[in-house]
């Protein structure tokens, strides 16, 4: 393996282009406006930026967009926020989008009535995953009640503001983002996620650690190739500093091979990442993911067999349906953000930049310095051995008005056939719903590793609780026509 590619590597012929923005004032639509985490933190994010202008909080939930848009013009106020920015809510998508420059993705159903259900109902069926997010039983059904609705969103783009810049928050990230392509090919969007930021982070930690380098993720350069959540690297500088012999080091030894019992982490959190499933698949196939233990396992399945004791093994903890059921609660939440406990003076405030780098990218498509991420975009050829069109993972160089992907290589065969069968139930879910084809959508649900350790009729009987239970969220599927529902007990 060549450790000097990345400063060969060539970028892709073809990019994302839009328009570039005005430093000085653009609009911000922002669908899923009364979102309990992203919008404060984009709040607070654009209070601290050079930027100025208009954001639009649009959500069915107007309330909880109001609440946003309240506590947005609140930080406004203070004297420490530097941007310029007026927030106002809306349930009217159309005034939203009409003439945005940016438009932000972001939305979730109520969790009790769709997310517990992806958890608990496969967990029924001997499928004990990790996080049920963004693919096997659970991150299907999400795609399938989610891809409907961002079609939609894709075609309101395409009327109201058809060159405006997308950027996608919403799960599952490759999903979605192909939905929105598949619809308008000609939107603008980029798929966004903070995992292989936090890939960075650690890294940059054990440079600090074992080689006394003192860094952080800005020094760490990585090529990032595969799918979202599934992303994997084969090389890794620091300042410069090849880290490849250094993870070498630490794969095969003790830090690479930690053992745990249930007990270890019964007062953890379930986003604790010991990394020790991606030390052992990079002894296995030599190169090493990078997009956090808890959503690696649902790709790479071995790790899910044997239910809480054979996962927590590897140190990962899986995410309950109790804990995902109190997100609609941000005061009982450990992860959203009540920002009526900061309006009403409950909890004392503090303006705080995210980890994210949203404004980083915003800052280079407007003429600023080029910046270099990971984002997920329609494979161009980024990734040789991929299917074109699919959505897939890289870096991409980000400039004014345009994201350009990087080209990354391909990946050894035994690699590229654990994402391929992902991909192949990326694809034929997408074709599915362009028609609400549930049969089809079945057979993409069968292709997946998870599913795959049932029978074909209980895998049937699962996707059909699934089903049954979510009913109200597959109003586009054309459930009534289905000969797998019709033909299962649990429907």
């Amino acid at each position: 393996m060549d450790r000097n590619r990345s400063t060969r590597r060539s970028v892709s012929s073809r990019a994302t282009a839009g328009n570039r923005l005005e430093t000085d004032e653009f609009t911000v639509a922002y669908v899923g406006g009364g979102s309990r985490q992203w919008v404060p933190n984009l709040v607070q994010d654009l209070a601290l930026s050079t930027f100025g202008g208009e954001v639009r909080l649009y959500d069915p939930d107007v309330e909880s967009a109001e609440r946003n848009a309240a506590f947005g013009n609140w930080v406004q106020e203070r004297d420490d926020a530097v941007g310029d920015w007026e927030y106002a809510a809306t349930d009217d998508l159309a005034d939203a989008l009409d003439g945005a420059d940016v438009v932000l993705l972001s939305t979730q159903y109520d969790p009790t009535e769709t997310f517990v259900h992806d958890l608990d109902i496969p967990a029924s069926y001997g499928i004990y995953g990790a996080v049920a997010a963004t693919i096997g039983p659970g991150g299907i059904f999400r795609a399938m009640r989610t891809i409907p609705v961002y079609r939609r969103f894709a075609a309101a783009i395409r009327e109201h503001c058809p060159d405006a810049w997308v950027f996608n928050f919403t799960n599952p990230v490759h999903f979605v983002t192909r939905a929105l392509y598949d619809e308008f090919p000609e939107i603008n969007a980029v798929g966004m996620c903070h995992e292989v930021l936090h890939g960075r982070d650690r890294l940059a930690s054990l440079a600090g650690e074992h080689l006394d380098i003192d860094a952080d993720r800005s020094d760490i350069s990585v090529n990032v190739k595969g799918i979202n959540h599934f992303t994997w690297i084969d090389e890794a500088y620091c300042d410069g500093v090849d880290l490849w012999p250094l993870l070498d080091e630490l794969a095969r030894g003790e830090e690479g091979n930690r053992a745990y019992e249930p007990a270890d982490l019964d007062d953890a959190s379930p986003f604790t990442d010991s990394w020790q499933v991606s030390w052992e698949l990079y002894r296995r196939f030599g190169l090493l993911p990078l997009a956090g233990d808890r959503h690696v396992v649902e790709y790479a399945t071995w790790f899910l067999q044997g239910g809480r004791e054979a996962l927590n093994r590897w140190g990962v903890k899986r995410t309950g349906s109790d804990f995902r059921a109190k997100h609609w609660t941000p005061a009982e939440s450990d992860q959203t953000t009540d920002v009526e406990a900061w309006l009403s003076g409950e909890r004392e405030f503090d303006l705080t930049a995210s980890d994210e780098v949203l404004l980083d990218i915003l800052d280079a498509l407007a003429g600023g310095e080029p910046f270099v991420t990971n984002v997920n975009l329609p494979n161009r050829g980024q990734i040789e051995d991929l299917e074109s069109g699919t959505v897939v993972e890289t870096n991409a160089l980000v400039s004014a008005g345009e994201i350009r992907p990087l080209s990354a290589g391909g990946f050894p065969r035994p690699v590229r056939s654990l994402l391929s069968t992902h991909v192949d139930t990326i694809e034929t879910v997408i074709e599915a719903s362009r028609d609400g084809d549930v049969d089809r959508a079945f057979q993409g649900f069968l292709l997946d590793p998870q599913v795959r350790t049932l029978q074909t009729e209980e895998a049937r009987e699962l996707f059909a609780e699934l089903a049954a239970a979510e009913e109200r969220f597959l109003d586009d599927w054309r459930l009534d026509d289905a000969a797998t529902l019709a033909a299962a007990d649990a429907y």
